[in-house]
């Protein structure tokens, strides 16, 4: 796909996410051809799709039909996912609020579930890492846009050094997330990827609530809507700190540090 194609496809998926959310985006995305694409060029849509589901603040079941597709099984009803702390849930495909953090995404607790294959549990942990590397530019264009709008003692909050230093941190944590995910193609790689995207929103959360201050913990103010969808996305096939401690086992039971990106 050419370089104009692609900016048309992201800017009419922008357009709709924007407009909709739930099940009347899955039913939109499903009209837009997005099975087909993910079908022919899963490279170019999972990364596009997820980004945008994070930035927009948008919710649809995209993971199933990932994991569904990488398992090489029919796409359709919700697979079990694995949640952090050893608990299994299901992406409904409907409306349904759910008793989870972020009540939008239908989430609902089942008992157990079959294990994923890797190759699904890889592809999905890099959609994931997309959506919450989405869900941290959100965050970080909402702060960038109050510190230049906003003045303190006569200066603008842009000026000060500790508002600045917590929006550098964020934005080289979200960067640094953006690398991995780009170079991340085997399990391990994918694992990296999705704690470190999963790290780098957390992250955006933090420093972007301190910078926004009582205006981000308000209701009217979306930060918060971000803030809950990271968390939750964070858990899904494993959280950053249980992520990076199964790496770490791997690590040391192996005893090497295998390549994962050729410089």
């Amino acid at each position: 796909m050419e370089a104009a194609e692609r900016d048309l496809l992201a800017e009419t998926l922008r357009k709709t996410m924007t407009a909709s959310s739930g099940q009347a985006l899955d039913a939109t995305l499903t009209d837009l051809g997005w099975t087909d694409l993910l079908a022919e060029l899963p490279d170019l849509a999972v990364p596009l799709a997820f980004r945008l589901l994070g930035e927009t603040g948008a919710h649809a079941p995209l993971l199933n039909d990932v994991l569904l597709h990488a398992a090489g099984q029919p796409l359709g009803g919700p697979p079990p996912l694995p949640y952090t702390g050893g608990a299994w849930v299901v992406w409904e495909r409907s409306d349904e609020e759910s008793t989870a953090l972020d009540s939008e995404l239908p989430l609902r607790i089942v008992p157990t579930g079959e294990p994923l294959t890797d190759p699904a549990l890889a592809a999905g942990r890099r959609a994931l890492g997309w959506w919450l590397l989405g869900a941290g530019r959100a965050m970080l264009a909402l702060a960038r846009t109050h510190v230049l709008d906003r003045t303190q003692f006569g200066r603008p909050l842009s000026s000060f050094q500790a508002v600045r230093h917590r929006l550098a941190e964020t934005l080289v944590d979200l960067e640094g997330a953006e690398a991995v995910l780009l170079a991340a193609e085997d399990d391990l790689g994918s694992l990296l990827a999705k704690a470190a995207a999963g790290q780098a929103a957390l992250t955006a959360a933090r420093h972007c609530q301190q910078v926004l201050g009582g205006i981000g913990f308000t209701a009217e103010h979306s930060l918060h809507q971000h803030i809950r969808r990271a968390l939750v996305l964070d858990g899904l096939l494993g959280g950053a700190r249980e992520l990076t401690r199964e790496a770490g086992a791997l690590l040391r039971e192996t005893g090497t540090a295998p390549r994962l990106i050729q410089l």
